[in-house]
């Protein structure tokens, strides 16, 4: 009952906002109650990656409006910047911007150039994306609240602080996901121990302030 609980509402904070623009504002909203105190960043951490998602589409908003579909990620201040521009200059561009936005340590851009997705092509992506949430649930092998998970035209990207065990369990889950074209894992490794230790600071309600270390990257 409790696993299918949590399935329901990583669901519902997954496809809700994807069918209503992305807003950081509404996952906030409805995915805070449901992860805040298990996730493994600081609540401070949490709260900046909203304000750095909102930030960062203002900022490309007001320079490069009707020049692209943008979608903006941050976790644990690195900003996973997704969807379709009209050239190279305009994906340079978005990613300076990002780039310049207070507080962010890094940006992956998997921007595409070619012309933008269509609500169609968006709400299977959300689709996938609860699909994979749902199957981490059911694997039982990691917490799907330690993963983020973000779909663009099929592929997957993964985010989260995890250990290395956590992260292959997340990779085959998402490739073995009906839908999913490739996955991209961009999850931050920890060993084992730091993983408890920012479990039992998390659930003691004592974590630390700053972003967590970052020891590894899945390649």
């Amino acid at each position: 009952m409790r696993k299918n609980l949590l399935a329901a509402l990583l669901i519902g904070a997954t496809v809700l906002p994807a069918l209503q623009g992305c807003f950081p504002a509404v996952v906030a909203g409805v995915g805070t109650g449901v992860s805040a105190t298990l996730d493994r960043r600081s609540l401070g951490t949490q709260t900046e990656d909203e304000s750095i998602e909102w930030k960062a589409g203002s900022r490309v908003g007001d320079k490069l409006k009707d020049r692209g579909h943008f979608n903006f990620t941050s976790y644990n201040r690195k900003v996973l910047l997704t969807g379709e521009v009209a050239s190279e200059d305009v994906k340079a561009e978005a990613e300076r911007i990002v780039t310049g936005v207070p507080n962010v340590l890094g940006v992956h851009n998997e921007l595409v150039v070619g012309p933008s997705s269509s609500f169609t092509d968006r709400s299977n992506d959300a689709f996938i994306t609860s699909k994979v949430k749902s199957r981490s649930v059911d694997s039982g092998k990691f917490n799907p609240v330690h993963v983020k998970v973000v779909t663009e035209a099929g592929t997957v990207f993964l985010l989260g602080l995890v250990t290395q065990a956590e992260a292959d369990s997340a990779i085959n889950v998402a490739r073995t996901t009906a839908g999913v074209k490739k996955v991209v894992p961009l999850m931050e490794i920890i060993t084992p121990a730091k993983a408890r230790e920012l479990d039992v600071a998390q659930s003691s309600g004592n974590p630390s302030s700053g972003p967590a270390p970052v020891e590894s990257k899945t390649p």
